[in-house]
């Protein structure tokens, strides 16, 4: 027999009501059936859990073990419940979902997560490469929820006005051609690429001088670096013209091979960002939950970085917790 939550409340209800009689009474089954139960329950677990005599039912040492192990799972399976159940009516009680990012897998991710948890919802988005423009938006009120990105540990904007939670932290790859001489290593060094031209996507972050900042760490200044949509910039690294920083989730594409950096120079937090005072507030955990559940999924994607996450375990989508 395997155990189940409702043998450690049977344990739990002996212990706290000093007796068989006592708890049977408490628990509205019958003494006989209560102590056939036992039984069942002391088998399973290889020993006796309780001593019992005039005074009652006393736990033995494994009871007492048991009884430990049952404090902390009890509580915590009906936080759960509780949880998941604030997380289904939080969703049910907000009718659309307004998201924006940045551009990439992420938000199309966090659509498809929420269309299948909450089908009737309207789920509008937006994409700029600014997450100033972003936040302005959830600022403002326009926006429910915008899931955008900052380098390392630089402060995203409007942090006395926005909630911001962490889904998820990445190392920055590289992005060559797979003709590249380098192709084929399993990491490289940042000063290995001191000679190549770079191309990289938009933005308004900090990404561009802690890029600069890496590089100088390294010890050489980028002859160039073209700022281009993200299929230019795949195009001009398939053709070998240039080799490109990436974030690990980004997906296998023909043509180009990503690789980490030795040391992980370079590092990208995924943010969800909300409005606290906003109506959309109320459902923003169940929305957070779904995100890592989108980067989770993004990180799958790219088996070169599942494989690399699995010696890196810092790294990767943030645990959900209660209080994330």
């Amino acid at each position: 027999m395997d155990l189940e939550l409702r043998h450690l409340k049977i344990i739990r209800a002996i212990d706290e009501a000093g007796s068989l009689t006592r708890a049977a009474t408490s628990l509205g089954l019958a003494q006989s059936a209560l102590s056939a139960q036992l039984k069942r329950i002391e088998r399973a677990l290889g020993g006796a859990l309780f001593e019992r005599g005039r005074h009652g039912a006393q736990p033995t040492p494994l009871g007492e073990l048991v009884l430990d192990r049952a404090r902390v799972l009890l509580p915590a399976m009906r936080e759960l419940q509780e949880e998941a159940v604030r997380f289904a009516n939080t969703l049910e009680d907000l009718p659309r979902f307004r998201l924006a990012g940045t551009p990439g897998p992420m938000l199309g991710g966090l659509v498809d997560q929420l269309s299948l948890l909450h089908p009737q919802a309207a789920i509008s988005t937006l994409t700029s490469w600014s997450i100033e423009e972003l936040s302005e938006l959830v600022v403002s009120g326009r926006l429910d929820f915008a899931l955008a990105g900052a380098c390392g540990e630089a402060t995203p904007p409007a942090p006395d006005q926005l909630t911001w939670h962490t889904v998820g932290r990445d190392p920055i790859f590289v992005m060559l051609s797979e003709q590249h001489p380098l192709a084929d290593r399993h990491e490289l060094d940042l000063a290995d690429l001191s000679g190549e031209q770079w191309v990289d996507a938009p933005g308004d972050g900090c990404f561009g001088d802690c890029f600069s900042t890496a590089c100088a760490r390294a010890g050489f200044t980028p002859t160039s670096v073209y700022e281009l949509d993200t299929t230019a910039c795949v195009h001009l690294v398939q053709a070998g013209r240039a080799v490109a920083p990436c974030k690990a989730t980004f997906p296998p594409t023909p043509g180009v091979v990503t690789l980490p950096l030795i040391g992980n120079p370079l590092s990208w937090h995924h943010l969800l960002a909300w409005h606290p005072a906003s109506a959309a507030a109320g459902a923003a955990p169940a929305v957070l939950i779904r995100a890592r559940q989108a980067h989770r999924e993004a990180a799958r994607r790219n088996p070169r970085y599942t494989q690399w996450l699995a010696a890196n375990a810092h790294f990767g989508t943030t645990p959900d917790h209660p209080n994330p």
